[in-house]
């Protein structure tokens, strides 16, 4: 069981990826510990007690996305992002509304999903060792004789409600429950080469050893899965369950094959109904829909020919935020409960523009403020996935230790803060942009020389970027 966090809690954890914004961490943080709150209240209440959706407010970069992001992770929710520009009024083409919460049950889906196998590994693992020590040591194959009463054993079986018997016969699946000695002879020459196998695998040593083994071919998604999914049906899984599966031969290292063979094995073994229905439920209770670039479905003042749509979103996106049950293929869901944080510059509208009855379903309003030098500085060294330590992590591939001096650092924020007063201001994001142009000599020779250990001062990043920063028309093109 996940742990509960409380709202410093979830703020210390958020620190440290996310420079500032104090307001929009304290504000998420209690929305979330909400959840639990109202869990402790008794259950006729619950259904009355409705999320607190928020809306962010700030330019681009200034880490309303990765606050979102950081916050479903930090809680093992279901997350996704999805863009307000994508969706269209019922009637146009585009992206249905109600897809974002079917994107967020298979996100939960997946989530439930790897939590089972991850428990069932262990025991899917001995197995799939038995199986891979039999490969690596096969006994010897016996001819085999052509079995005439194949389809009369066939008709017998689905006269008496073996559905899988066409599959059967049509398909030789080789898993882990078909035991490579079904047509081999095992000498007593092959069990001591097998229990010699069987060590040398347990002590890793035949980890880049090739085997050949069958795996089921993998699912092909085409146009027609994603307009029945927008309509709650699963086109694929209901083929699946008619059509014989079909394997494919691959040969691979040990390691490898061992992956395919566990995750191939343990989708037999786990539940996939009751999968389903944890899915559900944490979709409801904990699911974070992010939507994006909500300003732009705003109307603003102007009345455009596009006004009518965007207010046909709104309209659309309602009935969602406000709760309702959707369907999906692996069943209906009630969006009562799903915290929902919209997120927008409002450069060229406010939060006003929206429809009235939207914007009561987001009581929370907090405003992200432009980041300033000093922020530029703490991004490049104080998180955890600080820029300047990924960049380290990275160059250390080719036997490189690069080191950033606290001028270069200070340099570099400098730079990206003036380009972004004299340019578009695109937050943190320029940092990036001003890095990969230092770096890019070191980048491009670092494989092929022995560069050792290499430092970046103020000098070499003045050397690299100053003069196309200070040159008005080079600094909107090239950073």
């Amino acid at each position: 069981m996940t742990e509960v966090l409380t709202p410093k809690q979830i703020v210390a954890q958020l620190d440290n990826y996310i420079i500032g914004q104090t307001d929009a961490k304290k504000a998420v943080a209690i929305a979330l510990y909400n959840r639990y709150r109202r869990m402790q209240v008794p259950e006729k209440l619950q259904q009355e007690i409705t999320p607190k959706n928020l809306m962010m407010i700030g330019p681009t970069g200034v880490g309303k996305t990765e606050i979102a992001r950081r916050l479903a992770k930090i809680v093992n929710a279901p997350f996704v992002k999805v863009e307000a520009t994508k969706f269209t009024e019922v009637g146009y083409v585009g992206r249905d509304v109600e897809s974002m919460v079917r994107d967020l049950v298979s996100v939960a889906v997946s989530m439930v999903e790897k939590e089972k196998i991850d428990d069932i590994r262990p025991e899917v693992r001995r197995d799939v060792d038995k199986k891979l020590v039999k490969l690596l040591a096969p006994g010897v194959k016996k001819e085999q004789k052509q079995n005439n009463n194949d389809f009369m054993s066939m008709l017998n079986n689905m006269q008496n409600g073996g559905g899988q018997a066409l599959g059967n016969i049509f398909n030789n699946a080789d898993t882990v429950d078909e035991d490579p000695d079904a047509n081999a002879e095992v000498t007593d020459d092959i069990r001591d080469q097998r229990l010699s196998v069987k060590e040398q695998l347990d002590k890793g040593l035949l980890e880049d050893e090739e085997v050949t083994i069958k795996v089921e071919e993998s699912k092909k998604v085409g146009p027609m899965d994603d307009q029945m999914g927008q309509m709650g049906l699963d086109m694929s899984g209901m083929m699946d369950s008619l059509m014989p599966k079909k394997t494919i031969t691959r040969t691979l290292p040990v390691r490898e094959a061992r992956e395919l063979l566990i995750q191939q094995e343990s989708q037999k073994r786990i539940d996939h109904d009751e999968i389903y229905q944890k899915a559900i439920e944490r979709t409801q209770n904990n699911g974070i829909i992010f939507i994006d670039e909500f300003d732009k479905i705003a109307a603003g003042d102007k009345k455009t020919s596009g006004e009518v749509s965007r207010e046909g979103v709104q309209r659309d996106i309602l009935p969602i935020v406000e709760g309702s049950r959707i369907n999906t293929k692996y069943g209906p869901v009630d969006t009562d409960h799903i915290l929902f944080i919209a997120s927008g510059a409002f450069a060229e509208s406010k939060p006003s523009d929206l429809i009235a009855e939207l914007q009561g379903r987001f009581p929370i309003r907090v405003e992200l403020q432009d980041l300033t030098e000093d922020d530029f500085i703490q991004i490049l060294t104080k998180p955890d996935n600080a820029l300047t330590k990924q960049y380290v992590a990275l160059t250390r591939a080719d036997g490189i230790h690069l080191t950033f001096t606290k001028e270069s650092v200070e340099e570099i924020a400098k730079i990206a803060f003036e380009l972004n007063n004299s340019n578009q201001n695109i937050g943190a994001r320029r940092l990036s942009t001003v890095l990969e142009k230092i770096l890019a000599d070191i980048l491009y020779e670092g494989p092929d020389m022995q560069m050792g250990d290499i430092t970046i001062t103020r000098e070499y990043v003045r050397e690299q970027v100053g003069k196309i920063a200070s040159d008005q028309d080079l600094s909107r093109y090239i950073l």
